[in-house]
C-alpha cells in the first residue's frame, strides 16, 4: 500500500477472501503457474497514447456481424487508457500479464493466406496458426567462442545451424504430436525452433556490457547469422524435396519477410521495408565487430538467393526458447538470450553440501580487458572469497587458538570454508562437534541449540568484525570496489539482480528490452524472455517498459518486478479504519486531511498492525476433551460476535509445574497473536505435525484419531473447527453419518468413555514469571530430527535471496534455488521448471 501511495493512488480496492482451497479465493489463483498475455493491437496502443475511448466487443461478435452484413456492435467502451492502466497495474502487482503486439505480429507472418496468427505456446516464443507445432533446438554460444582470441567461430555456428536445421527437418515426420489436426498442419507448414542460449556469458567474455550499442550489434549479427543460414539450409532442401506444402498460395508474402529480414542486416532506412508499421532494430555497422556484419549480411543474401529460386521447405524456422532445462545439460551460465543473474555460484554436490564458483565468463572478461593474472586473482577472490582463515581480518587462526580452538578443529573448519556461504555455517554444533563447544569453550546446549545462535560473535566478536572476516574467507559475491577493478568496466559485470549483500548495480528494463530489439528482427517466432525490475518499480516503470517493446518492435514482452508474487491483498483506507481506536483515527484523519497519500498509508499500516481487537467480555466458544497419547488434554476457546477464534485455553493437569506453565505461555502467546491479526492459518501452517511427546493414538475426538504431538492435536482440531480442514483429521463428516459403517460401533465407544468433570482456572493474558518458563528448555520438548521451524524455514528463504535466487520452493526437489527463466521459474538443483522448457 505505502509502495502505491507514493506513486499518487489514493485508494485501492480489494476482494476479502478465506484461504479454503475451495473457496473463490482459490478460482483467482488457479492459473498461477500459468503464463497469461493480452494481445494489443497497433491501433489500441495508438488509442492510449492519444487518450481515445476504446471499444470491447464478445468474442463472436465480429465474425457474425460480418455474415449478416451488418456493423459490430460493441459490448462497452471505455477509455483506452482506463484499460491500460488496469493492465499495467495487474503487471506491477501479480507479473502478469505479459504482453504480445498482434499487428506486429502478423505484419512478420510467412503465411498469411492461411489465417492470421491469434497466439502462442505459454512461454510466447513460438508464434505461427493455430493447431500448429514445433519442435526446439538450442546451441550454446560460448562454445563458439576463442577462450584465447576471444574472437566468435563464425564458421562452426554456421556449420551447428545447418546440420541442425537439417536434423530439426526430419523430425517433423518423427515427432508425435497431441492432436491430429496439429500433426497435419505442422506437416503441411514444418515449422522448426532452431535457437541459441547463452549469449549474457558471451558477452561478458567479450567484454562488452549487456547494456551497449555494442551488445545490441553483435546479438544482432549472430541472430542473423543463425536465421538466415537456416532459412538458406532450408532452400536448399526445397530444391530436393520441393518446398512446404502452403508456400506457394504463401509466396510472395513469405518472400517480403525473408527481404525484411535482409533489409535488417543491413541497417535499411525505414522507408526501404515493406508493409511495416514499425522499423526494426538493424544491425549498427558502427559497433558491429566487420567479420561478424560481413557473415551476416554474407548469410542475409543467401537465403534471399537460394528462397526466390527454389522456396523454403519451412514456414519459420527460428525462435530464442527459454532454455531453462536444458541450459543446465548444456552447461550454460546463462539461459536464452537472458544476461546472468549473479556473478557467484552455488553449485549442489551428488553426494550433499554445495560447491562455490565464480561465473566462469568473469575471469575471460577482465582478461580481455587487460587486467593482469595477479590483478585478476584479487579481483576474483575479492568476489568469491579465499577460502581459508590464513591472512583474514581479526578471525584468523591465531586469535581462534586464544580462544581455545584445537589444530584438529581448525583443520575441520578449514576443510569445509570453500563449500562454505557463510563463515557462520563453519562455526556450527554439526561441524564443530558438541563434545568441543561443551567442554572446551564451556557453551551449554541449550545456548548453541538456540535460534540465531552464533558462535563467532558469543565468543566475543562483534558483528562488524564477523562481516570482515566473511568477506575476505567467502566473499562479497559483487565485483564493485573490488581492488584494480575500474570504475567504468563495472557496466561489463552488470547482472539481472544486485550481486551479493553490498552490491548496487543491476541492469535497467530498458537494457532487457533493447537486446531483445536487437535480436527480435532475425526470429521467426518470438523472444521468450522475462524482463526483470526491481522491488521499487512503479506502475509508470511497467507501462514505459510495455510501450517501449511496442515502439522497438518486440513480438512479446513479459515482466516480473521483484516480490511482486508475494504480493498480499489489503484492505483499502475505510475498511482498516474499522477496529481502530477512535484517537487513532483523528490521526489518520489530520494525516488525510493534509492529502499525503505516503503519511496516510504508513499510518494506517502502524496503527492497524498494532491495534489489539479485544474480545467481548462474555463470549461464546466450546470445550474439547481429548487423550493423546495416554495424557488428558482440555482446550478451550473463546470467540468474538462473529464467530472468529479469538483466544485458547489449554489444560493438561495431571502433568508436572513446568509443563503446564509452558503451555498456559504458549496459550496466552497464540491468545495474543489471534487477536493481533495472525491468521489461524499461519498457526495451523507452522506447528500441525510438530513432533515431540506425549503422542500417538487420540480418543474422544471424532475426526482426530492420531496426532505426533500435544500441540500438532490442538491445531489439527482448531482447523477442522474454525477452517474446515477435515482433511487433517482421519474421519471425515461423512464417516460419521448414520447410513455408513462402523458408525453404531463408534457411537457406542463414545458413550462408554469415562465421565469427568472439568474444572477450569480462568487465564488472563498476563505474562507467565520468568522463574517458571525457564525451568524446560525447547530443546527438550522437540526430538531433533523433527525440529525444522518456521524460523530456519524463513533462514533459507533469505539465504537464497542473498545468493540471488528468487526464494521459492522447488516442487520436486524442495530446493530453494529457484531462478527466473523465461516467464517461469527453474530450480537449479534438479533442473525442473514451473512450466517452461
Amino acid at each position: 500500500m505505502i509502495d502505491l501511495a507514493k506513486q499518487g493512488y489514493k485508494e485501492i480496492l480489494f476482494e476479502e477472501l478465506t484461504t479454503d482451497w475451495q473457496s473463490d479465493a482459490y478460482n483467482t489463483v488457479s492459473g498461477q503457474n500459468s503464463n497469461n498475455s493480452v494481445r494489443l493491437t497497433n491501433e489500441f496502443m495508438t488509442a492510449v497514447e492519444q487518450d481515445q475511448p476504446w471499444n470491447l466487443y464478445f468474442r463472436t461478435e465480429k465474425e457474425k456481424a460480418k455474415s449478416e452484413g451488418r456493423k459490430a456492435k460493441p459490448s462497452q467502451t471505455l477509455r483506452a487508457r482506463e484499460l491500460w492502466e488496469k493492465i499495467s497495474y495487474s503487471a506491477w502487482a501479480s507479473a502478469d500479464p505479459g504482453t504480445q503486439y498482434h499487428t506486429t505480429i502478423n505484419e512478420w507472418h510467412t503465411c498469411p493466406e492461411d489465417g492470421s496468427i491469434n497466439a502462442s505456446n505459454p512461454c510466447s516464443e513460438y508464434m505461427f496458426l493455430d493447431n500448429t507445432a514445433c519442435n526446439l533446438a538450442s546451441a550454446n554460444l560460448q562454445k563458439f567462442v576463442n577462450l584465447e582470441t576471444l574472437n566468435f567461430d563464425v564458421e562452426g555456428f554456421r556449420y551447428l545451424c545447418r546440420l541442425w536445421t537439417i536434423i530439426l527437418e526430419i523430425s517433423v515426420t518423427m515427432a508425435q504430436f497431441p492432436s491430429k489436426e496439429i500433426a497435419e498442419l505442422s506437416y503441411k507448414f514444418r515449422t522448426l525452433g532452431l535457437g541459441y542460449a547463452n549469449l549474457g556469458s558471451v558477452l561478458m567474455i567479450l567484454g562488452i556490457p549487456y547494456d551497449s550499442q555494442e551488445a545490441m550489434a553483435i546479438t544482432g549479427a549472430i541472430s542473423s547469422i543463425m536465421h538466415m543460414t537456416a532459412y538458406a539450409t532450408s532452400a536448399e532442401m526445397a530444391k530436393e524435396q520441393g518446398p512446404f506444402t502452403g508456400y506457394a498460395k504463401n509466396k510472395k508474402h513469405m518472400l517480403r519477410v525473408i527481404r525484411n529480414h535482409r533489409r535488417a542486416a543491413y541497417n535499411a532506412p525505414s522507408g526501404d521495408y515493406e508493409s511495416l508499421t514499425i522499423t526494426p532494430v538493424g544491425i549498427n555497422p558502427a559497433f558491429c565487430p566487420s567479420y561478424l556484419l560481413k557473415a551476416a549480411q554474407e548469410d542475409a543474401d543467401l537465403a534471399l538467393e537460394l528462397g526466390e529460386k527454389h522456396g523454403f521447405r519451412n514456414a519459420q524456422v527460428t525462435v530464442i526458447a527459454p532454455t531453462g532445462t536444458i541450459g543446465l545439460v548444456m552447461d550454460c551460465d546463462t539461459t536464452g538470450i537472458e544476461p546472468d543473474f549473479a556473478l557467484v555460484k552455488f553449485k549442489k554436490l551428488a553426494g550433499g553440501g554445495y560447491f562455490k564458483i565464480i561465473n566462469q565468463s568473469v575471469p575471460y572478461g577482465l582478461k580481455k580487458l587487460g587486467y593482469s593474472t595477479s590483478e585478476i586473482e584479487a579481483i576474483v577472490n575479492y568476489c568469491k572469497g579465499h577460502a581459508t582463515l590464513n591472512g583474514a581480518p581479526v578471525i584468523n587462526t591465531q586469535t581462534l587458538k586464544e580462544k581455545g580452538f584445537t589444530n584438529e578443529i581448525l583443520e575441520k573448519v578449514e576443510a569445509s570454508l570453500p563449500l562454505a556461504f557463510d563463515i557462520n555455517f563453519a562455526f556450527n554444533k554439526f561441524n564443530l562437534g558438541e563434545n568441543f563447544l561443551i567442554k572446551n569453550l564451556g557453551i551449554a546446549r541449550e545456548v548453541f541449540n538456540a535460534p540465531g545462535f552464533s558462535l563467532l560473535e558469543h565468543l566475543g566478536f562483534t558483528k562488524e568484525e564477523v562481516n570482515k572476516a566473511n568477506d575476505y574467507v567467502c566473499g562479497t559475491m559483487t565485483v564493485e570496489n573490488a581492488p584494480f577493478l575500474k570504475e567504468k568496466d563495472y557496466p561489463v559485470f552488470d547482472c539481472a539482480n544486485k550481486c551479493g549483500k553490498y552490491g548496487k548495480r543491476f541492469l535497467s528494463y530498458e537494457s532487457h528490452i533493447h537486446i531483445m530489439a536487437a535480436a527480435q528482427p532475425f526470429i521467426s517466432g518470438a523472444i521468450s524472455k522475462t524482463i526483470n525490475l526491481p522491488e521499487e518499480a512503479t506502475i509508470e516503470d511497467i507501462k514505459n517498459a510495455y510501450f517501449l517493446s511496442w515502439k522497438m518492435m518486440i513480438k512479446a514482452n513479459a515482466l516480473y518486478r521483484d516480490g511482486s508474487k508475494l504480493s498480499q491483498p489489503l484492505n483499502s483506507v475505510l475498511e482498516l479504519l474499522n477496529g481502530i481506536e477512535v484517537d487513532d483515527r483523528d490521526e489518520i484523519r489530520e494525516a488525510m486531511i493534509s492529502k499525503d497519500p505516503v503519511q496516510i498509508a504508513e499510518k494506517v499500516i502502524t496503527k492497524y498492525i498494532s491495534h489489539r481487537r479485544k474480545l467481548p467480555s462474555r463470549r461464546a466458544g466450546y470445550t474439547q476433551k481429548a487423550i493423546v497419547g495416554g495424557h488428558k488434554v482440555y482446550l478451550r476457546t473463546g470467540e468474538y460476535e462473529d464467530g472468529q477464534i479469538g483466544e485458547i485455553f489449554i489444560d493438561m493437569h495431571k502433568e508436572g509445574a513446568a509443563f503446564r506453565s509452558l503451555m498456559n505461555a504458549f496459550a496466552i502467546s497464540v491468545s495474543l497473536g489471534l487477536q493481533h491479526g495472525v491468521p489461524l492459518e499461519e498457526y495451523v501452517d507452522a506447528f500441525t505435525f510438530f513432533k515431540f511427546e506425549p503422542n500417538g493414538i487420540v480418543s474422544g475426538n471424532k475426526h482426530i484419531k492420531m496426532s505426533t504431538s500435544v500441540i500438532d492435536y490442538i491445531f489439527r482440531e482448531l482447523a477442522i473447527t474454525y477452517l474446515g480442514r477435515y482433511d487433517l483429521g482421519q474421519v471425515a463428516p461423512e464417516d460419521l453419518r448414520g447410513d455408513e459403517i462402523g458408525s453404531k460401533r463408534a457411537t457406542a465407544e463414545s458413550n462408554t468413555q469415562e465421565k469427568e468433570t472439568i474444572n477450569f482456572t480462568t487465564i488472563t493474558a498476563e505474562p507467565v514469571p520468568k522463574k517458571e518458563v525457564e525451568t524446560i528448555s525447547y530443546s527438550q520438548m522437540i526430538s531433533k530430527e523433527k525440529s525444522t521451524t518456521s524460523l530456519a524455514l524463513l533462514e533459507e528463504i533469505k539465504l537464497a535471496k542473498i545468493k540471488g535466487y528468487t526464494g521459492d520452493s522447488c516442487s520436486e526437489c524442495g530446493s530453494f534455488e529457484m531462478v527466473r527463466n523465461g516467464s517461469c521459474l527453474k530450480c537449479m538443483s534438479c533442473g525442473a521448471t514451473t512450466g517452461c522448457s
